[in-house]
């Protein structure tokens, strides 16, 4: 084994666990909102300006990153990946750190503040990490990378709920006091990352020291297809994430309070650890077919054990909220993912495609229904969720090469999507109710479901463009 690819999966394995932190801090928001919302008697609509605040910061640090890199040249490509992930982890530590001032001025413009500054450290960390994993290997199994990576990533969604739901709804302190602590220690863990990679070595990759340019990218339909589905399944995960607390406390739901609600949101989100592990054996080079099912079926089983060990008690009270009998329908839903993963023929465009429609028809069903079909039906979007981000990332920035970061930073800038999606959810619950304000979201997945569908018809597109760019091989020094 050649010191380049030991190198390569040592690198792997560093930056995938910054994929794990970011998920636990991004779903510690779908806390956040109902804590904050009766902290400060909020509406649905104010109380989604955490969404606005968080992923408003991925659209404005991003389009800065890209305005920058087409006059002065890529940042990324000048301090290199490791620099610019040091930099992230710093400012996130900084963005936890202004939770306390926050909680002592009792401010809630001031939490919003300090979670746009945490998500302004997440999004600089994103844009490098992201082209980081994608081109650290054979770009046919860049998808395969980056749902390993999610997959990490997701799994800190799933333990968020547990973890932050116990510190937050559990804590002696009442009122904004109680998420302090949390927020304090993850911004200890962020600066121990920090100092972690400012002391490690990452591979250097082949990128030009004066990439300028970038509007042309612009120019291409299958990329601007692309970061239009980043703006959409973004908006549509998160939309989800933040309503489901709330959504399953309606009394026509399931009528749960909080600290029962958040264990089943690590459900959801956990669906789609185990989705994504899935997908990064689906879409891996594995030879033999009989292999590759049978890890399939192994993730599944582990990732399923992982998500029930931690949801089905409240572990401070040691209440019992889960039955293993009960979660008989999430066994079917793992059955379906596992059958569109066969259906998909690790093509990530149908792929993408096939679980678009599959998740219209659990979010149909968990608008019109009620009570347990309801609420796994809205889990059940979660598995579906998982290999969407990995595979419309690496669809749209296939041939880039050492553009990939520029062709990042536009992607990430889209996920502006969970910045307007949720508050525009929050004005419709707040006018019409919040099972109907659901049909946003089932709108967001039509168009994934287009762009998965249709999107072949750009391949000539996409072709074209991979020839325009600079196929310059990437080398590692």
């Amino acid at each position: 084994m050649s010191d380049n690819i030991k190198g390569n999966r040592k690198a792997l394995a560093a930056v995938t666990s910054l994929f794990f932190m970011w998920g636990f801090i991004t779903c510690m928001n779908d806390l956040l909102i109902p804590h904050l919302k009766d902290s400060f008697e909020l509406s649905y609509l104010q109380s989604m300006l955490v969404q606005t605040a968080f992923f408003g910061a991925y659209f404005i640090v991003s389009i800065i990153y890209f305005l920058t890199s087409t006059t002065i040249g890529d940042p990324i490509s000048k301090i290199g990946y490791r620099n610019g992930i040091v930099a992230g982890l710093a400012i996130c530590a900084l963005g936890c750190g202004l939770f306390a001032p926050a909680a002592n001025m009792v401010s809630y413009p001031m939490f919003l503040v300090a979670l746009f500054i945490l998500a302004s450290g997440v999004t600089i960390i994103q844009i490098a990490a992201n082209p980081f994993v994608a081109i650290l290997g054979a770009e046919k199994t860049a998808s395969s990378r980056l749902n390993m990576a999610q997959g990490l990533n997701s799994l800190g969604y799933t333990i968020a709920p547990v973890v932050g739901g116990a510190l937050i709804f559990g804590s002696t302190h009442v009122g904004p006091e109680s998420v302090v602590a949390p927020y304090m220690v993850l911004g200890g863990a962020f600066l121990f990352l920090g100092t972690a990679f400012f002391l490690v070595r990452l591979p250097a990759l082949g990128v030009s020291k004066n990439s300028k340019g970038g509007g042309d990218l612009l120019r291409r339909p299958y990329f601007v297809a692309g970061m239009l589905a980043i703006f959409f399944y973004v908006g549509g995960e998160v939309a989800v994430g933040s309503v489901f607390i709330n959504y399953l406390g309606l009394e026509d739901v399931k009528g749960f309070a909080p600290h029962t609600a958040d264990k089943f949101l690590a459900f959801y989100w956990g669906s789609l650890m185990i989705g994504r592990f899935v997908g990064a054996i689906s879409l891996s080079d594995m030879a033999s077919v009989g292999k590759k099912v049978g890890w399939m079926i192994l993730a599944t089983a582990i990732g399923s054990a992982v998500i029930f060990v931690v949801s089905f008690k409240n572990w401070q009270t040691g209440e019992v909220v889960l039955r293993f009998g009960d979660a008989v329908p999430y066994a079917g839903l793992l059955l379906l993912n596992l059958l569109f993963f066969y259906l998909g023929r690790s093509k990530p465009s149908r792929m993408v495609g096939l679980f678009s429609l599959a998740a219209i028809g659990l979010l149909v069903a968990a608008t019109t229904a009620r009570g347990d079909l309801a609420m796994w039906s809205l889990i059940g979007v979660g598995l579906l969720n998982s290999i969407m981000w990995s595979n419309i990332f690496t669809l749209s920035i296939q041939g880039l090469k050492e553009r990939a970061s520029q062709g990042s930073s536009l992607l990430v800038m889209m996920i502006l999507g969970g910045a307007i999606v949720p508050p525009v959810q929050g004005a419709l619950a707040d006018a019409w109710g919040l099972r109907a304000s659901m049909w946003l979201i089932v709108g967001c997945y039509v168009y994934l479901a287009a762009f998965g569908i249709f999107g072949r018809r750009l391949q000539s597109a996409k072709k074209k463009e991979a020839r325009e760019a600079d196929r310059e091989p990437v080398v590692l020094h």
